[in-house]
């Protein structure tokens, strides 16, 4: 009882419980949704989705990873803004962005030799996406515009003005998509395609998954160290936490809330050009009127992870893997729409993973603890409560 107790109360443990207990109730609401839209195949569909990629065997994890790459930026860019007590919701302008910017360099930009080619144009969608958020941040910082009013501004903004350039400059109007990027602007496989690919005949079915991954892992690292275990990040945190407390310090607040949305900006961006930049077989840019989802599921994938760099990983791969076993979900008789509900509601219980590391504490306490424990817990919180009541009176009689 004793070593439950403790887990439970450790941070790091705490941490990861609330997360695991909000997606098994995420998915058990879904399980709900499929049971109530078609019982007799409930149980064939959890199944489907909780197979994830390896539905499709080793190409079908390759295609996890692949999305999971751009989930894990947009992730860090919400979380690293709300570690700083911003709330960037411009993720998908910011991303979309970056994305053009990318692909543009890697149609038109072929005198450039691999790797600088494709390096170039991911520091061009890191850039641009940084630019995207520099607006809002400025506003934020010197016209205390609220972040969240600009960054949905800015996200449609981005969507048309990607569309416009796009149809413009690298569109190819017999798929009704952008152009293939060159080769040499295409991310090396990294290894990765010696994993994960089905035989097929005589050959291979190669996944899409390129070394994005491994670039968004790296980049995990580095703003987790940059955040924890830096006083640029320590000075970060502190305007997001007290920016009154921050300027009392000396700590140039407005710099840092600048600084902040344009890395979180940066980040988006980058995600962008790591999804785009695959090839004949990865993602083109379509001129269609909606936002990037790849934006928006970075705010789940960052609530999920507790705002946490290495969190954000994982809570991204789980976010990609049900999301690939949703898409065999039609295989069974459910309207395609099923599957959107069901990620919507484990993203909905995500949110609650704040409330979940509050709760593990309290049931520690209320059921791990000895009698006698609990009442001098009991009895010390009375004597608290006594002592506040008195304390009360004084400052009265005092008035």
């Amino acid at each position: 009882m004793k070593t439950i107790k403790n887990l439970l109360l450790n941070e790091g443990v705490n941490k990861a419980a609330a997360s695991v207990l909000a997606i098994i109730i995420g998915l058990f609401v879904g399980f709900l949704v499929l049971l109530i839209s078609n019982p007799s195949e409930a149980v064939p569909g959890i199944r489907i989705i909780m197979n994830g990629g390896f539905s499709t065997g080793a190409k079908g994890m390759g295609q996890v990873l692949y999305f999971a790459t751009p989930l894990i930026l947009t992730g860090l860019s919400v979380g690293f803004a709300f570690k700083t007590g911003l709330f960037n919701i411009g993720a998908p302008g910011q991303f979309i962005m970056g994305a053009f910017a990318a692909t543009y360099i890697g149609v038109n930009w072929t005198f450039l030799p691999a790797p600088w080619h494709w390096l170039t144009a991911l520091l061009a969608a890191t850039l641009v996406g940084g630019l995207w958020a520099l607006i809002p941040g400025l506003l934020k910082a010197y016209l205390n515009v609220h972040e969240v009013i600009s960054t949905i501004m800015m996200n449609y903004i981005g969507m048309y003005l990607s569309n416009h350039l796009t149809k413009t400059t690298i569109y190819d109007v017999r798929k009704a998509q952008s152009l293939n990027v060159a080769d040499t602007a295409v991310l090396p496989k990294g290894g990765l395609d010696y994993i994960f690919y089905n035989p097929l005949g005589g050959g291979k079915d190669f996944s899409t998954v390129n070394s994005g991954i491994w670039i968004a892992i790296i980049v995990a690292i580095i703003i987790y160290i940059i955040i924890n275990k830096t006083t640029f990040g320590y000075e970060l945190k502190a305007c997001g936490f007290n920016p009154n407390a921050s300027r009392y310090a000396g700590i140039n607040a407005k710099r840092n809330v600048v600084l902040s949305m344009v890395i979180a900006g940066m980040l988006a961006g980058l995600g962008g050009g790591l999804l785009y930049l695959s090839g004949a077989s990865g993602r083109h840019l379509k001129v269609i009127d909606m936002l990037a989802a790849e934006g928006f599921n970075g705010i789940p994938v960052a609530l999920l992870g507790l705002s946490n760099p290495i969190g954000i990983i994982f809570s991204a791969l789980f976010i990609s893997y049900i999301t690939q076993g949703g898409n065999y979900l039609q295989t069974l008789d459910f309207a395609p729409e099923v599957i959107d509900i069901i990620i919507a509601c484990i993203i909905y219980f995500s949110a609650f993973a704040l409330y979940f590391r509050k709760l593990l504490p309290f049931l520690s306490q209320k059921f791990f603890s000895s009698p006698g424990r609990a009442q001098e817990y009991g009895q010390g919180k009375g004597q608290a409560q006594s002592q506040g009541q008195e304390l009360g009176t004084g400052r009265s009689e005092q008035q």
